[in-house]
């Protein structure tokens, strides 16, 4: 694999920093990134680069408070993941990865026989929620779910972004990346995270 270039690392710090002070999406920040720098058409990181800069930036600049508030952030995760167990959700994004904020969503994918069942059982615990679509497996459209929901230690609400996947979706979910990291979690595998 080729050496980042300098421009490229540029842009992936820029986006880190955005990530972390603004909340915008990856793709958004490093597009925003891009201009920023005045190369709105050079080739952009990857998300191996600017999850390596993110993680720079918290290190340097939020080192006190991102430790807790992932933490923070993991156990409400937990706590919907029980909620919605017959949907077999597992945690993604930043919040399964280490590397987020209080600005951060929580991204759950749950794995579902027949899609309209998760936003019955919604309804049912009486959650109001909007429904928009995201980029699933094999690059094709999904509804995603999003509830705005209290995190009391944090004193405000947080996006809860449910993609909604078909249940064969999930046999492929957990293979590991190129470092020997899954970009997903079951509860079981977050509740070690959260173990001491």
């Amino acid at each position: 694999m080729a050496e980042p270039t300098l421009l490229a690392r540029e842009i992936a710090a820029s986006a880190a920093r955005l990530i972390a002070d603004e909340g915008l999406d990856w793709g958004a920040a490093k597009q925003r990134a891009a201009r920023d720098l005045g190369s709105p058409r050079a080739a952009l990181p990857g998300n191996e680069l600017v999850e390596e800069a993110l993680i720079e930036h918290l290190a340097v600049f939020e080192a006190e408070t991102q430790p807790a508030e992932l933490r923070h952030l993991r156990e409400l995760a937990a706590t919907w993941m029980a909620r919605l167990s017959e949907f077999r959700p597992h945690l993604t994004g930043a919040v399964w990865r280490g590397t987020a904020n209080r600005l951060s969503r929580i991204h759950l994918e749950l794995y579902c026989d027949d899609s309209k069942a998760a936003e019955i059982a919604l309804l049912n615990l009486g959650q109001d929620f909007d429904v928009s679509t995201t980029r699933g497996p094999r690059g094709r459209d999904v509804d995603m779910l999003v509830l705005e929901v209290p995190c009391r230690p944090l004193g405000e609400t947080v996006p809860l972004c449910l993609s909604i996947l078909d249940f064969d979706d999930l046999r492929g979910a957990l293979r590991p990346d190129t470092q020997g990291r899954t970009d997903r979690g079951d509860l079981p595998a977050l509740q070690a995270l959260l173990a001491p």
